[in-house]
């Protein structure tokens, strides 16, 4: 795939009778991403923590179009028990799933711990959608050219799995917890994509990232400096959340796209432009992190995957 210069949302392709789920779907890059599929006539399945916000966002997105098949579920991603729940009402009501988004972040907040005692952004972003996807695997190997995109960050490449000290106990910093968050979606997205091609499964795993997108991961952030850098001091670099889903639109709906790949902007040190095939950090890729996380995420959250093979 080359930079596409002219992409835009326009170049979607009809998703009539497609199902989607996308996580935080109520603001910034997955309210974004949600409204771009409905319009192209998706099912849209939006997981958010605050259901309140969630009915909220569907209002506005069916006065811009009306015709907007949406539906709004509750899903706290660093709560394992909440995962689960949702997990299994889902599979309760659905027969199938065609696309996974797993878009939905914390960003650099102080310690917290998460209700099984994880650091919170490890638990959210990464534990929270690594079991989620494989409650739902069944589902999506049921779907219609299924895929799973989960959403990573061009801070992967400065990110550092702490296997010894995984939550932050002897020596927290928000930013590299946050690194580390990012690195390892980006890990889960190539190590399930290798799991999935060995088995011959139907399900491709994708991995986006949106470049820098002005969004209330940044300009919400709890920590003060966090919040003053990304919000203001870098916000006229930023590009808009519409802008910055394109990325994760075109690994969910491409017709050429490919398992493993990673689709990022285009333009200078990939904080925005145009979606393009990007590269993913040597440690994202290396086999012995990608073991050490697979096993530890499996022992954190007693979900073990089970690969189906294809027909």
């Amino acid at each position: 795939m080359s930079n596409q210069e002219r992409w835009t949302t326009a170049e979607i392709p009809d998703q009539s009778k497609r199902v989607f789920l996308v996580t935080g779907a109520n603001s910034g890059l997955g309210l974004a991403t949600t409204r771009a599929l409905a319009r192209k006539g998706a099912k849209v399945i939006m997981a958010v923590r605050d259901e309140a916000k969630g009915r909220r966002a569907v209002a506005q997105l069916t006065a811009e179009h009306p015709g907007a098949d949406l539906e709004v579920r509750r899903l706290d991603l660093a709560d394992l028990d909440s995962v689960r729940a949702f997990a299994g009402q889902l599979r309760a009501e659905r027969p199938r799933l065609d696309v996974l988004v797993n878009n939905a972040g914390l960003m650099a907040p102080p310690r917290t711990l998460s209700p099984q005692g994880h650091e919170v952004q490890f638990a959210a972003n990464h534990l929270g959608h690594f079991a989620l996807t494989g409650l739902l695997l069944d589902l999506l190997e049921a779907g219609d050219d299924p895929r799973v995109v989960t959403v990573s960050s061009s801070n992967h490449r400065q990110g550092k799995i702490f296997f010894d000290d995984i939550s932050g106990e002897r020596k927290y910093s928000p930013m590299g917890y946050y690194n580390q968050s990012k690195l390892a979606n980006a890990v889960f997205g190539w190590q399930l994509h290798q799991r999935l091609t060995t088995a011959g499964s139907p399900v491709r795993s994708l991995l986006a990232h949106p470049g820098y997108t002005s969004t209330n991961l940044q300009t919400g952030a709890p920590v003060a400096m966090v919040k003053f850098v990304f919000g203001r001091l870098l916000l006229p670099l930023a590009q808009s959340p519409d802008q910055g889903a394109l990325t994760t639109l075109y690994a969910a709906t491409a017709a050429d796209v490919q398992g493993g790949q990673f689709v990022g902007p285009g333009g200078m040190a990939e904080l925005r432009g145009a979606p393009t095939l990007v590269k993913l950090a040597p440690r994202g890729a290396d086999a012995e992190t990608g073991r050490r996380l697979w096993e530890l995420s499996e022992e954190l959250t007693g979900v073990r995957y089970a690969f189906r093979t294809a027909a």
